[in-house]
């Protein structure tokens, strides 16, 4: 039965006279008792009172739905009645009521009845049908709401059962599938991550395999992989360029590699998974977490690195920009003196100061596990610190002089070693009794960890990072025009050439070494302002080009370099990796001349940001503003063009 089964013209009032909820009951009455549907009034009012004095019908939002079910009702009906100046109806919000509907339903009153009186409730939640109903002056007009609420409700409920069904019959196949599990990370967790995880999903599709992803971004952990799926599943793919849970996947048959392999190769992991030819990984049974199963070479140093440079990375930007921002209120609003200056430049260089520690000690945790941290954290902090004559003590370094301390390099040097050191520790005291386990993690491997690491700072790392760092820093303040230009270049470049990979990240490293070991520093300045400008042009340039050579783009890569304004603004070079996926012969070669030219062009005119992230957010903290936009407009340019004119048109 429809809703328009139940409504009648004939039982409408669209102008109630009534002003208080008695006269409202009995005028609604009257219409029932004149149209046949109520056989006795006064038996039919006692009724809706009775529900009314039980609790009220006035349910809110203007709306009332007095309402009996008794032997004095002839047939089920809904009349509709309308109140200009509404009534007072002792409503749930206490708000006057407008719109009613006395609902009638006779004792034998069957299931269709009560189904169609349930949907015309549930299409009263509807805000848009209710202005509708207010405005509505004829009959007809209500019937004519109602039914095109219900036709669209109808639709919408068919909808939902057939995506249901699909969903039943999808998991139903999905069920017949071989099932792949994955883990998928990158350094920052913003692009990367989540390219990779839907790279991967869509190779499964294509190769008739369920692949279920879990990503660690920067949210966190997000669909995290469950015992039943890991048992399940036929093999594992590690594409992460972080550390990631590994004991879970004990036993089970897995690949692993660079967060870029999910991205440029899926189908080639997921074959080899489906083929067998991943490695079993076996855990060590001690509790510890390696990053990647037989991780070896250039990628585990990588990998190690990286682990220590994503934690490191909040405390570089956090810091960095706060106290760019306290350079701003030193120009602007009194100098160094005020207390907003202070507060500022005091907050980012304690975060500043945490630096090298959290890199050095995240670097170790990696090799070592939970026992490098300490020794790594200790080793990193004692980088930061003068050192007197020998055998002097220990001073904390308050101006970040490179010339006072191992700095950057010597806590990357510190955080390797602490976590070998520790790998050494746990093969030396593997033969000592089962009584004495307990005692390695609560006393020997930091007791032992930490004199290690700090006979090997105190007396080789920091006399020879020292001087290294001092001779580095004394380079950079003393480049001349022509060759910092060419540095900035090289530097802008490289931001392009893996766009999140090793080589950007190289490149990121070494422009916020030199910040991190002198913020005050002119060059150091310009050097971010050089990796800041080189990450912004490849997705400013897949922008441009997707809009101005359509053409040459599928549907998809326009859609996406839409988003890569943003994403290019924001200084998050990613957006710009599925272009270079796609076409990487073009798009890599046509982003790095740009990248480099806008490095030139920041080299050239003395452009500085004081700000380790943020792209053009930042820019009221740039040295040289116009010639900031100028680099980075210029640059992105000259890669869209290149591309635009290099890149075949689509075959459609």
């Amino acid at each position: 039965m429809r809703i328009k089964d139940i409504l009648s013209p004939e039982s409408m009032i669209m102008d109630l006279k009534a002003t208080d909820k008695e006269a409202a009951i009995n005028e609604m009455a009257d219409l029932e008792v004149a149209t046949g549907i109520v056989n006795n009034k006064e038996e039919f009012v006692k009724s809706i009172w009775a529900r009314e004095n039980e609790s009220t019908t006035g349910i809110g939002e203007g709306i009332a739905m007095p309402h009996a079910r008794n032997k004095s009702i002839n047939k089920a009906r809904v009349l509709f009645a309308k109140s200009e100046k509404g009534i007072d109806f002792n409503s749930l919000d206490g708000q006057p009521v407008h719109l009613f509907f006395m609902i009638t339903a006779p004792d034998g009153a069957d299931n269709t009845h009560l189904q169609a009186l349930a949907k015309l409730s549930g299409l009263l939640v509807n805000p848009d049908l209710i202005a509708k109903l207010k405005a509505a002056t004829k009959p007809e007009e209500i019937i004519d709401i109602f039914t095109k609420a219900e036709e669209a409700k109808d639709a919408e409920e068919k909808a939902a059962a057939e995506k249901a069904a699909a969903k039943k019959e999808a998991a139903k196949e999905a069920s017949d599938k071989p099932l792949i599990v994955g883990v998928t990370a990158c350094i920052n967790g913003i692009a990367h991550t989540y390219m990779a995880e839907q790279a991967l999903i869509k190779a499964g599709e294509k190769l008739g395999a369920e692949v279920r992803i879990e990503t660690n971004g920067s949210e966190g952990v997000k669909h995290e992989l469950t015992a039943d799926e890991i048992k399940r599943a036929k093999g594992v793919i590690i594409a992460s360029d972080k550390k990631v849970k590994m004991a879970r996947f004990d036993g089970k048959e897995l690949i692993a590699g660079p967060v870029v392999d999910g991205i440029n190769k899926p189908e080639e992991l997921v074959k080899d998974i489906l083929a067998g030819k991943g490695s079993v990984y076996h855990d060590s049974g001690n509790g510890e977490e390696a990053s990647e199963a037989k991780a070896s070479g250039w990628h585990a140093v990588y990998q190690q690195l990286m682990n220590g440079i994503s934690h490191m990375l909040p405390f570089v930007i956090g810091g960095g920009i706060l106290m760019a921002i306290s350079f701003l209120v030193e120009q602007y609003m009194g100098g160094s003196k005020t207390e907003a200056f202070v507060f500022l430049n005091n907050a980012g260089n304690m975060a500043f100061a945490f630096m090298v520690p959290v890199l050095a000690a995240y670097i170790a945790e990696a090799i070592g596990d939970a026992p490098a941290l300490m020794p790594g954290f200790v080793g990193g902090f004692m980088a930061t610190v003068y050192k007197g004559s020998f055998g002097g003590a220990y001073v904390a370094s308050v101006n970040h002089s490179a010339n006072s301390a191992a700095g950057f390099l010597g806590g990357i040097a510190a955080g390797f070693i602490a976590g070998y050191i520790v790998v050494g520790l746990k093969k030396l005291f593997k033969g000592l009794p089962k009584s004495v386990e307990g005692m390695k993690p609560m006393l020997l491997y930091p007791i032992f960890g930490l004199l290690f690491v700090a006979l090997i700072m105190y007396f080789i790392i920091n006399p020879i990072f020292g001087a290294l760092n001092g001779a580095i820093t004394a380079f950079l303040n003393h480049l001349g025009t022509g060759n910092l230009v060419l540095l900035t270049a090289i530097l802008a470049g490289m931001m392009s050439i893996d766009m999140g990979g090793p080589f950007n990240k190289a490149a990121y490293v070494f422009a916020s070494g030199a910040f991190a070991n002198d913020p005050n520093s002119k060059t150091a300045a310009i050097l971010m302002a050089a990796v800041m400008v080189g990450g912004m042009v490849a997705p400013f340039a897949t922008a441009i080009a997707s809009a101005f050579f359509k053409n040459k783009f599928t549907d998809e890569e326009r859609k996406a370099g839409i988003t890569n304004w943003i994403l290019g603004f924001s200084f998050i070079t990613e957006g710009a990796i599925p272009f270079a996926a796609a076409d990487p012969s073009r798009v890599i070669p046509s982003s790095v001349i740009g990248s480099a030219v806008a490095g030139a062009l920041v080299g050239f005119l003395h452009v500085g940001v004081p700000a380790p992230h943020g792209g053009f957010w930042v820019f009221p903290l740039a040295t040289n503003i116009p010639g900031y936009f100028l680099a980075v407009i210029i640059g992105s340019i000259v890669a869209a063009i290149i591309l635009g004119f290099w890149k075949k048109p689509v075959n459609k």
